[in-house]
């Protein structure tokens, strides 16, 4: 090679490298634009966001990135917070007394001792709190051996001094008589379901994420239980005496056009338009309703808007409106019709990963609420509506950085468009809660550029000390 093709050769090397270097500090730029900006954050009483004005109070827990019970006043103050807890799930006021609430929740034990001989182990109570005084009570509670999949989300009373249970652990429902610690029923789940189907066994096998009595005179299922089994992709309703009601199975294992992995099922009663189910069906990013026809269950209601992520929580209030739990989009809604045939968001509030969010006025899961089918509603997805969140714009001028990130934003929907959503999902799980669109690609784009120059930077090496790569099958001449 002569000196003026090694110069020339030089100078396309130094461009490339400036080109990946570009790259590199540019995507480097847009995460710590992420990272250093005013971000959501619930770590701490005064980092929670003020809520809007609302037609009553409003409890939501969270259990991901923080574990948090907050309690928004009718104006959007904060009337409780607590985050002592590893986790809290679902929670639901006291009849007679809306400003005392009930709620399962989990601690994370690190420590050996004589209750947990192999750390990480759990302790699930079910606790109940007062509002307004912050006294807290332990109704029961109970120590599992580890820490994977071994929560109750859900406990739900009927009784004086009994609860029925999910226990996620053992796979079952039980009613428990807190006073006397007495377990007086329980359902197996893997007696009536194969333990060749469902999540990895025996780890999280069912994940029952969910029960519900079912209080319905006029229903097949009154005094049933309705169980969520999210890793069976069903909803199912077991009698205590007769046990699984089969027929009125919701949902099948990996049918996910019905359901996919849902969360907190929520039954309305056939004096308010029902049999019918408003589910939060999780993994394909929708809140769905079904209406029980005949012998079968038929959806009749769908919504979700472009920035749905991963909903576990959907109520259908006595007015009509629907509160949604968006976890990995990080708010909660009550989504209202707006009378054009779409839906708007009349009350909105940002939270880190939330799971469980209750209208304290409207009673346990919002009582009164009516269906879809009767209520007339008509469903909404992306594909119908332009959502009902605010996009944020600035008009601020000129900002090259934010030309980058939108940039980078347009590659991340590409990326997420590629991804199968519960992919997503589980990216979303771990990484910190600043991170959005735009900063997944920066990593993205970030790290498949150093690879390149990486690879480009070894392969110059090896031409330049003669070491020469061909084709296994080659002409001689």
């Amino acid at each position: 090679m002569s000196s003026v093709e090694r110069a020339r050769s030089a100078v396309s090397r130094n461009w490339l490298r400036i080109l990946f270097a570009v790259i590199i500090i540019l995507s480097i730029a847009v995460l710590v634009s992420g990272a250093t900006a005013d971000t959501l954050s619930t770590a701490t009483k005064e980092d929670v966001p003020r809520a809007e004005e609302a037609d009553g109070h409003t409890v939501i827990t969270e259990s991901g990135r923080a574990g948090t019970i907050t309690a928004y006043e009718p104006d959007g103050s904060i009337l409780y917070y607590e985050n002592e807890r590893t986790k809290y799930f679902d929670v639901d006021p006291v009849e007679d007394d809306p400003m005392t609430v009930e709620y399962t929740a989990t601690d994370t034990i690190h420590t050996e001792g004589p209750k947990c001989g192999s750390p990480p182990c759990a302790r699930n109570v079910i606790e109940q709190t007062d509002l307004e005084t912050g006294e807290t009570e332990v109704l029961y509670e109970r120590y599992d051996y580890t820490e994977t999949a071994a929560e109750w989300h859900d406990a739900d009373r009927i009784g004086e001094n009994r609860f029925i249970v999910a226990d996620m652990v053992a796979d079952q429902v039980f009613i428990v008589n807190t006073e006397t610690e007495i377990i007086e029923w329980t359902w197996d789940a893997q007696a009536d379901y194969p333990i060749e189907e469902g999540g990895p066994f025996p780890g999280d096998w069912a994940h029952i994420n969910d029960v519900e009595y079912i209080d319905d005179p006029e229903s097949e299922v009154d005094g049933t239980i309705m169980v969520s089994m999210r890793n069976q992709d069903q909803v199912v309703f077991v009698d205590p005496e007769e046990g699984l009601q089969e027929e009125w199975t919701l949902g099948a294992q990996n049918d996910h056009d019905v359901l996919y992995q849902q969360h907190n099922p929520d039954y309305i009663p056939t004096d308010q338009g029902g049999p019918a189910i408003v589910v939060a069906d999780s993994e394909n990013g929708n809140i769905e309703e079904y209406q029980r026809e005949g012998d079968e269950w038929t959806q009749t209601w769908e919504w979700s808007d472009e920035w749905m992520q991963w909903p576990r929580d959907a109520d259908r209030l006595p007015n009509g409106n629907t509160l949604v739990v968006d976890s990995h989009g990080n708010r909660v809604m009550e989504l209202s019709p707006d009378g054009e045939g779409g839906w708007e968001a009349v009350w909105e509030v940002g939270s880190t990963m939330p799971y469980d969010a209750e209208r304290l006025e409207t009673g346990d899961e919002s009582e009164g609420g009516e269906s879809a089918q009767q209520l007339g509603y008509e469903s909404q997805t992306p594909s119908d509506a332009d959502g009902v969140s605010d996009s944020a714009e600035s008009d601020s001028g000129f900002d090259p950085l934010q030309v980058v990130v939108g940039i980078y934003d347009e590659i991340g929907l590409i990326i997420e468009s590629l991804l199968p959503h519960r992919i997503l999902n589980a990216i979303l799980f771990i990484t910190p809660v600043w991170m959005t669109t735009p900063h997944y690609a920066a990593v993205a784009v970030g790290a498949l550029t150093t690879i390149a120059w990486f690879g480009i930077e070894l392969g110059w090496q090896l031409y330049d000390r003669g070491i020469r790569a061909r084709l296994p099958v080659y002409q001689k001449r």
